[in-house]
């Protein structure tokens, strides 16, 4: 028998039996659908937080203050000193660094002579324009004073100063900050959110201002960016010896960005196999179908398995038929599930431009050859107990 006679029959076979056939398609479409939706929206938010943690630069340093220390039976939490502005200009001296970011965050009213809200505030120092990389619309970012004797200044983001001003010119007016008197030198281009938090509905002044507005006497972190050529273990004990130096002791903690890039890309990655795994659960379920509805089959069909004997077919011919129909089952159901995840990958960009929603060609290829495989391996039994039947005592079934 031809193999385009076998593909024929094995067409008209599902055709003839088109509501069992179409169920059993829907059940594993269902299952392919799963495990290829799931590991692309799995790779699309790694991507998405990995671009998210990149926008600032990939060669990032940033120190906190406090260290835990396990010792004996018990923890003891160490936090000696608190890590200053002094340190900051201390880091900033290393042949490493190119810019040193002083950070200091919190929350207050911002107040104008007609309108006020509260939004976050964040102390920084004056290079943190060019290590954020965040571009200035109208005016300045904060001017190079005196780091510990800056001038009120402020700079607003894009979304704060419409809230505020509107229309209106906003560089050299006048605002409150949790009551005390700034003046506006700039205003940032619109930045977007990073990881859900505003850059754009925030006002930006001097460290040593927001230390002295919310009451703190160290800085909540210190970002340091260091030139591409050095690696970032060589850089983050120079900044440990520096600090211990300082300090007395390791009353700190150094995180690089590399570090912090490699655990959320194995956590994602452990979620994305997650999530794919939930859809092959599902791609089991359709190959129980299969299974169950071949057996069925055979159990209906056994005066033509008989017949099909008595005309000379092989046992091999016969589990060839039986095969056939269960790939093809499974490779319909995977084109279909295919289809409905493209559709929904289209329709999540027109709702979510921004989360990179991509249905990978390798995911494509993978889940057809995942669904011939379980069909194939469904339909084996099946297709074994067909070919084994005697000719007479299946001609002699009812």
């Amino acid at each position: 028998m031809r193999w385009r006679d076998q593909l024929w029959w094995v067409f008209k076979t599902l055709v003839a039996q088109r509501s069992r056939s179409l169920l059993t398609i829907l059940g594993f479409a269902v299952g392919i659908a799963a495990v290829s939706l799931l590991s692309s929206i799995g790779e699309g938010l790694r991507v998405f937080v990995m671009q998210e943690f990149t926008q600032f630069g990939s060669h990032i340093l940033a120190v906190t203050p406090g260290k835990t220390n396990t010792l004996g039976m018990g923890g003891m939490l160490n936090t000696v000193r608190p890590l200053s502005l002094q340190d900051a200009l201390a880091l900033g001296q290393l042949p490493e660094v190119e810019q040193v970011v002083p950070v200091v965050f919190g929350n207050a009213q911002v107040k104008t002579a007609e309108r006020g809200r509260y939004t976050d505030v964040a102390g920084v120092g004056p290079d943190a324009a060019k290590a954020w990389r965040l571009e200035i619309a109208s005016g300045q970012f904060l001017p190079r004073d005196d780091w510990f004797y800056a001038r009120p200044m402020a700079v607003l983001g894009a979304t704060l100063k419409q809230e505020l001003f509107g229309q209106e010119p906003a560089v050299g007016q006048l605002i409150q900050i949790g009551g005390n008197r700034f003046r506006i030198v700039g205003v940032t281009a619109p930045k977007g959110q990073f990881l859900g938090f505003d850059l754009d509905d925030i006002v930006y002044i001097p460290a040593a201002r927001g230390l002295q507005l919310f009451n703190r006497e160290s800085l909540m972190e210190v970002d340091l960016f260091y030139r591409e050529t050095f690696l970032p273990k060589v850089v983050a004990e120079r900044v440990r010896q520096r600090l211990v130096q300082r300090h007395g002791l390791e009353d700190f903690t150094i995180i690089t960005q590399d570090e912090m890039l490699k655990t959320l890309d194995k956590i994602l990655q452990v979620l994305k196999v997650a999530a794919a795994g939930l859809g092959v659960i599902s791609l089991l379920v359709g190959g129980v179908g299969i299974l169950t509805i071949l057996l069925i089959t055979v159990r209906e069909r056994r005066q033509e398995i008989g017949l099909l004997c008595a005309l000379g077919f092989t046992p091999a011919q016969i589990k060839r038929l039986f095969l056939g129909e269960a790939v093809c089952l499974s490779i319909a159901g995977g084109l279909i599930g295919l289809g409905v995840v493209a559709g929904g990958i289209g329709l999540g960009k027109l709702l979510m431009p921004d989360l990179p929603l991509v249905l990978e060609p390798l995911a494509v290829v993978g889940a057809l050859l995942v669904a011939a495989a379980v069909g194939l391996i469904a339909g084996v039994g099946p297709a074994a107990k067909a070919a084994g039947l005697k000719p007479i005592d299946a001609l002699r079934a009812e």
